[in-house]
């Protein structure tokens, strides 16, 4: 599976993601042929063998999920506020333009006008992502 450039994963799917990888881990142990778990599992015979190398080193605790590779930078009452005021539409924080609705450019201006936080258009998409918004 290769994800989008500069992309990530839900929560959800990085426990999705690591029990894929400790039922590979299963079929290391009883020896099964590397490609025949690429084609079962539908990923790449280059990421089984990547795993299965970590595997070998470490057991099968490397292969658990490390979580997000960054830090959120909203609190969880934060992100509940910033939910509620992405309902109450964009006419209600100033964006006149209505038949546009939220843009990440957007939200990303509103962010830091609610709680003086930095991103990026890319780090808004990566937020909304994880959070389960989609673009």
């Amino acid at each position: 599976m290769r994800y989008a450039q500069g992309g990530g994963l839900t929560p959800g799917e990085q426990a999705k993601r690591e029990l894929l990888r400790l039922k590979v881990a299963e079929r290391f142990a009883r020896g099964d042929r590397t490609e025949d778990m690429a084609r079962d599992y539908r990923v790449t015979a280059r990421s089984v063998r990547r795993w299965r190398h970590a595997w070998r080193t470490s057991g099968p605790e490397a292969l658990r999920s490390r979580g997000p590779m960054a830090v959120e930078r909203l609190n969880p009452a934060q992100w509940e506020r910033l939910e509620r005021e992405l309902k109450r539409g964009p006419p209600a924080h100033g964006f006149k333009d209505e038949s546009q609705g939220w843009t990440l450019k957007r939200i990303k201006l509103l962010i830091g006008r609610l709680f003086h936080v930095g991103y990026t258009v890319q780090g808004v998409w990566k937020l909304m992502r994880r959070h389960g918004w989609s673009a």
